[in-house]
């Protein structure tokens, strides 16, 4: 899931900067072009010089872990730099959390204790993501709601599948792959406000539809993927599971 989002994010980089090229014509569209370049490669240069110093200096007020202070120190600065530089601050937190999770050698569970105080903000993240939802919006894009969860769950297990042909998975695991990663969160819904702050216009037009999926998705996904841990025998004491 870790690698999905951070390519999700990089194509959704380069599919933004590609839509402002058609919105703003010539001239205009070529420097967003590039200002989209720019934000791509700068959060991963800006994630590696926050995260690598992060990696060896963390955790060494207190052996084992690294304190909650100093976890929120780096998110904050991360997050603060690369909005002030006008970079992908999700990539660059995605950025620094990877190089942080594998360089870091020196503690056992790196950046564990944010998850203690995670659940405030992902709460209030909710609450204002569904704040900007204006269901009177969902009756007006209703068809384009069903095509993209149509789409969405198809490209979902066709490239479960694929991606697991390729890898070399068993064939039970790779035919229901793609029913067990339904769920639709987070990174999601941070991709629809960075993309309805880019075009204010279609603003009442993505948020909904990106929220409203995110409830079906959210709704049906654990019990898909119950289902698929079932059929694909990964559930404890279901031996092989169902071909």
């Amino acid at each position: 899931m870790a690698i999905d989002d951070a390519w999700g994010l990089i194509v959704f980089s380069v599919l933004l900067a590609a839509a402002q090229v058609i919105a703003g014509g010539d001239g205009a569209g070529w420097d967003a072009l590039a200002h989209g370049a720019r934000e791509l490669g700068g959060a991963v240069v800006l994630g590696a010089l926050v995260g690598v110093p992060a990696a060896y200096l963390t955790g060494r007020l207190r052996p084992g872990e690294p304190t909650q202070a100093e976890a929120l120190g780096v998110v904050l600065l991360a997050g603060g730099i690369a909005i002030w530089l006008e970079l992908s601050f999700l990539l660059t937190a995605m950025i620094v959390g990877a190089i942080v999770a594998n360089l870091a050698k020196h503690h056992e569970r790196p950046f564990r204790e944010i998850e203690h105080i995670e659940w405030p903000f992902m709460v209030l993240f909710f609450i204002l993501a569904g704040a900007s939802l204006h269901v009177e919006r969902l009756a007006a894009i209703g068809w384009i709601g069903a095509v993209y969860i149509a789409l969405r769950a198809a490209g979902l297990v066709l490239g479960a599948y694929v991606g697991g042909r390729a890898g070399g998975a068993e064939a039970r695991v790779r035919r229901w792959m793609g029913l067990a990663i339904m769920p639709q969160a987070g990174v999601a819904l941070g991709m629809a406000l960075v993309a309805g702050n880019a075009f204010p216009d279609l603003r009442d037009t993505v948020l909904p539809l990106v929220i409203g999926s995110t409830v079906v998705f959210e709704l049906a996904g654990p019990a898909l993927t119950r289902l698929a841990i079932l059929r694909a025998g990964e559930a404890r004491g279901t031996g092989g599971g169902a071909a």
